[in-house]
């Protein structure tokens, strides 16, 4: 398997990937392909990993800038992650994950959150933050890690691209 950074040619595959994987998913809107293109569109991917296996697309991640109401600078959205149904439970959403958060380390960020199932999550360091908070969301799904000392305090925005419905 290999992680590398998406390529315009990924694009349509990307998509194919991300509404296989959350086809099934109940707690899903089945809007995560439409965020995708949405960030891309608007030129908020400040990261977006494919895996590929045997020269197809079958895992990608993205990461974009939040806003956390405190101010609080270099804070970034992670999510959608999307593996192929086929190829769940491999480790390959795992790569996705590590390789992200070290490149975004790398980048210089401050932390990152997401929105997601903290049984998976936690064992990347993820865990639930008293007083940062993302609106409409139950706390315990939302997660958040600091990759710095001084951990902010506030309201959490997504990029204006994951109310994309279509």
């Amino acid at each position: 398997m290999r992680i590398r950074n998406e390529a315009a040619a990924d694009v349509d595959a990307i998509g194919r990937v991300t509404t296989a994987a959350f086809a099934d998913m109940a707690i899903s809107n089945h809007t995560e392909q439409y965020i995708v293109a949405a960030l891309r569109r608007a030129g908020a991917l400040t990261m977006s990993l494919v895996a590929e296996l045997d020269g197809e697309v079958v895992g990608h991640v993205a990461i974009s800038p939040v806003r956390i109401s405190d101010g609080s600078p270099g804070w970034y959205g992670l999510g959608p992650l999307s593996v192929l149904p086929e190829h769940q439970g491999r480790g390959i959403g795992s790569a996705l994950m590590r390789e992200s958060l070290e490149r975004l380390r790398a980048l210089g960020g401050r932390g990152c959150a997401l929105v997601g199932s903290p049984g998976y999550y936690r064992r990347f360091g993820f865990r639930n933050i008293p007083g940062l908070v993302h609106e409409g969301i139950p706390q315990e799904f939302f997660l958040a890690l600091p990759f710095v000392e001084q951990v902010p305090t506030g309201i959490v925005t997504f990029h204006e691209g994951f109310q994309a419905v279509a």
